[in-house]
């Protein structure tokens, strides 16, 4: 009973009810939510720590951001549909929703620029933790296991792992949101002979491909630039065959701040239950691989089998 009194008396603000809202479809930064709203964050803060109470939301702190998304007991889909059913025809965050839309495109921008400015140093770049051909190696290992298969690398930038794999695999695609990094890739692929593999341009969040496609399907240095990694999982699930298999390489939790402005990371690294939880969310059984400590980040390979 008293949980029923909590969600309630949770629910009873319409601040309260746009966040809810808000997080239906993307984690959203303290920050960001009081932009959205046109609140100070002290008092959106006093919000979302209401809804954290009654179990709706869950914050996590990243650097010195701290993420709200839905709660992980919430019963959102009952409140969502009693939502709905009270307020019939009507969308109590349109305005907040265009503005949403605006952040989500700000933060695309700001990744989109960053890459065609230095697509050409990607490869150094990538290289931040020191440990990347052991990571490398790691990837290979489990792609290989028992076998690649049909193969799919989101998020390709210059056709790296696809270098790696393609040998091994039936066949091997690459996808990349940025042209710049496609004209790389296809060059150094050209260059190298390899005549198996090819790479297109497309989306993360929305893949041109039919549901259970590929037989293993790698994220490798990628999840930290998605504004919603949940999604992004969800998606590349979508596309694992029965007995294949999601591959993600990136970066461990870590505190390095700096790296927001300086490379365009949104997330500051993953912890293991968090990613383990994506991936059993999408429908797959979820595994940690291997952990790479380096000198400065720490890299940590996860797998989703289906």
């Amino acid at each position: 009973m008293k949980r029923l009194h909590d969600v309630f008396a949770a629910l009873a603000d319409p601040t309260r009810v746009k966040i809810m809202l808000l997080i239906r479809d993307l984690e959203l930064s303290m920050g960001e939510l009081a932009d959205l709203l046109d609140q100070s964050q002290p008092r959106v803060s006093r919000h979302v720590r209401i809804l954290a109470e009654a179990g709706l939301v869950r914050r996590h702190k990243e650097g010195a951001w701290v993420f709200v998304g839905l709660g992980e007991t919430a019963p959102t889909a009952e409140i969502y549909a009693l939502i709905g059913a009270l307020l019939p025809n009507s969308d109590p965050i349109v305005t907040e929703r265009a503005r949403l839309a605006q952040v989500r495109s700000e933060r695309q921008k700001a990744i989109d620029d960053w890459f065609h400015a230095n697509a050409s140093e990607w490869d150094l770049l990538r290289r931040l933790g020191g440990q990347d051909a052991e990571v490398e190696n790691a990837m290979v290992k489990a792609a290989c296991n028992p076998t690649a298969g049909r193969l799919l690398d989101i998020g390709t930038g210059t056709g790296r792992l696809l270098e790696l794999l393609s040998e091994h695999a039936d066949e091997a695609i690459g996808i990349d949101r940025s042209p710049e990094m496609l004209r790389l890739a296809r060059g150094k692929l050209t260059t190298s002979g390899n005549q198996s593999a090819e790479v297109r341009q497309a989306d993360m969040r929305a893949l041109p491909f039919q549901d259970q496609r590929f037989d293993t399907v790698t994220l490798h240095h990628v999840l930290h630039f998605a504004d919603d990694p949940a999604a992004v999982i969800a998606e590349a699930g979508r596309t694992v065959a029965p007995g294949g298999k999601l591959l993600i390489a990136d970066y461990a939790s870590h505190a390095r701040e700096e790296l927001r402005a300086r490379y365009q990371h949104l997330r500051l690294g993953f912890d293991d239950n968090v990613v383990l939880g994506w991936l059993a969310a999408a429908g797959l059984k979820p595994r940690l691989v291997s952990r790479h400590p380096g000198p400065e980040l720490s890299v940590t390979i996860w797998e989703g089998r289906r």
